[in-house]
């Protein structure tokens, strides 16, 4: 935090010996961008909107910055009006393949994902996937971004047997280039256990599911909440096989972790619990 209270000194400085526009408009730029590192996302918001130099793609950059301010602040439609008015401002310059242009439709994307627009938000993955299909390595991480947010929207529209072949793309990207016991391969385990459950595979569903906690066992504090969402998981499988003791023993390590990790009211320890209390009636 200090690092960037010295770096922002520093700017405001050079902003007054300055006096050249475009000059500026990078120093503004640069001050939104520690705002937005320090979770300041008003301040942010008022030092990119400083930033528009004369520079068409500048300014898609700095209307890209707007949009994940107040995606960030839950402004989900502003959002969206700003990431595409940057996707217009690149569609104007760049040719229609082009690589800068997946990153505007993968946030328009993730903006409608957020508004619950699955289909639309599915257009915009699917639309970002093509480039890259085009302009990068079979194996490269970027892919595998998309498979799995490609794979979250076919989830929510209930087609899990595509989101399933979405996820595994996801991860057979992954296990290319990273390590067994990096955390990310856990969110690709469990995204497949998840689809797996809701096909009402259990087993294939607890096998992938503890892949995954056997991953944020390593590789994350033991009281960390994604581990209680986790062990939550695994007692959901265990409660729809009927083993209703193992059922309780993840759904109460799920609580305890809980209790540690978030507030009192958080609804995902309120899911937790209201798990316990029922698997506790069926024993």
């Amino acid at each position: 935090m200090g690092q960037y209270s010295k770096a922002q000194e520093v700017y405001e400085v050079l902003l007054h010996q300055i006096t050249h526009e475009s000059d500026k408009a990078h120093i503004y730029h640069q001050i939104g961008s520690i705002k937005y590192n320090q979770g300041k996302y008003q301040e942010a918001l008022t030092y990119y909107e400083k930033a528009f130099p004369s520079n068409h793609l500048s300014w898609a950059m700095s209307y890209n910055n707007i949009g994940l301010v107040f995606y960030e602040m839950g402004d989900y439609p502003k959002a969206l009006t700003s990431h595409e008015k940057a996707l217009a401002v690149k569609q104007q310059l760049l040719p229609s393949d082009h690589p800068d242009l997946t990153m505007s439709y993968n946030n328009i994307g993730l903006v409608y994902y957020k508004m619950g627009d699955y289909p639309k938000a599915l257009s915009y993955y699917e639309k970002a996937l093509a480039i890259q299909q085009q302009t990068l390595p079979s194996n490269h991480s970027d892919l595998g971004v998309s498979y799995n947010n490609i794979g979250s929207a076919y989830s929510d529209m209930g087609d899990y047997s595509k989101a399933l072949s979405s996820h595994e793309k996801a991860l057979a990207i992954k296990l290319q280039s990273l390590s067994s016991d990096h955390s990310d391969l856990a969110v690709s385990y469990n995204n497949i256990g998840l689809e797996y459950y809701n096909m009402h595979d259990y087993p294939k569903a607890l096998s992938h599911f503890e892949k995954a906690l056997a991953i944020k066992q390593q590789s994350l504090p033991s009281n960390h909440p994604s581990l209680s969402s986790t062990y939550n998981n695994v007692g959901l499988v265990y409660e729809n096989m009927n083993n209703y003791a193992e059922a309780h023993s993840f759904y109460e390590q799920a609580v305890q972790i809980g209790q540690q990790s978030l507030s009192i009211n958080h609804p995902d320890l309120k899911m937790y619990r209201k798990n316990l209390e029922i698997i506790q009636k069926k024993l």
